[in-house]
């Protein structure tokens, strides 16, 4: 099983462009160009929230748009960026999302590592929260499938990164999840987005990874006073193999247009 991740595409209704004057649509629209350029093509893609820069639902028909030529199943959950209502709207046909439920939780069984879709977002907030509600779900998922590869999706990391200005906006009660983690076992990847940069630690006997975005990335500044600020690095994406003798192997692949070259080792 091959799966992608892309994360924080923060599109923009058309037209318009999103922080700082990028041109965010236009990335995204390269990001899903580069999927359907993959071989082997992913069995899937997972997008980890700020799908929308806004909220709106004129971004939201856009990112259909950009969406549309995608040849690969995706599953979006929200990032602080967007509106759970606008978003469950604009997905109506995504049967794995709930419907009447507060949060955009679910469960992805149909591939041999599955896929728990955690919603971290706290409306009108940057930073993100595991309250009880949503702890207790985590917990009950978990313990239904004691022995399975699990990877779970959140937008908000559950880990300080060392980039202050993004720490400070980090995810509320997630040394609660982090026991949860520890003891189930079988979770082989916690993967997020929001700090648009790739940065991997160890948390509760598992691996948090954090995906590039597509567009803009966080400026590297890992002084104590740092400030906001971003950066146009190379956008890219992670690809996740599974390989059932040795677990989950993670790389990272720029969006953009570098062909091999065929050397001898």
């Amino acid at each position: 099983m091959l799966f992608a991740q892309i994360t924080d595409l923060h599109v923009t209704a058309a037209g318009h462009l999103a922080v700082g004057g990028i041109d965010a649509n236009t990335m995204a629209s390269a990001a899903v160009t580069a999927l359907n350029a993959l071989t082997p093509q992913p069995d899937f893609v997972v997008i980890t929230g700020d799908l929308t820069n806004d909220g709106k639902p004129e971004e939201y028909q856009a990112l259909r748009d950009i969406l549309a030529p995608l040849r690969l199943p995706a599953y979006v959950i929200p990032g602080n960026h967007d509106n759970r209502h606008n978003l469950r709207a604009a997905f109506f046909d995504h049967g794995y999302l709930p419907v009447g439920c507060e949060f955009l939780h679910y469960t992805v069984d149909d591939f041999p590592v599955r896929l728990i879709a955690l919603d971290t977002v706290e409306p009108g907030q940057s930073g993100g929260c595991l309250c009880p509600a949503r702890l207790g779900w985590l917990a009950k998922r978990l313990g239904e499938a004691p022995d399975r590869p699990t990877v779970i999706l959140m937008h908000h990391p559950p880990i300080d990164t060392g980039i202050g200005p993004m720490d400070r906006f980090g995810c509320a009660n997630s040394a609660i999840a982090a026991h949860l983690v520890a003891a189930h076992g079988g979770v082989e990847r916690i993967l997020c987005g929001h700090v648009h940069r790739t940065v991997i630690v160890r948390w509760g006997g598992s691996v948090v990874l954090i995906c590039p975005a597509t567009a803009h990335q966080v400026a590297l500044d890992l002084t104590a006073d740092a400030s906001a600020a971003w950066t146009l690095e190379p956008p890219a994406m992670a690809l996740h193999l599974w390989l059932p003798e040795s677990g989950l192997v993670s790389h990272q692949r720029p969006i953009a247009d570098h062909p091999a070259t065929p050397f001898r080792l």
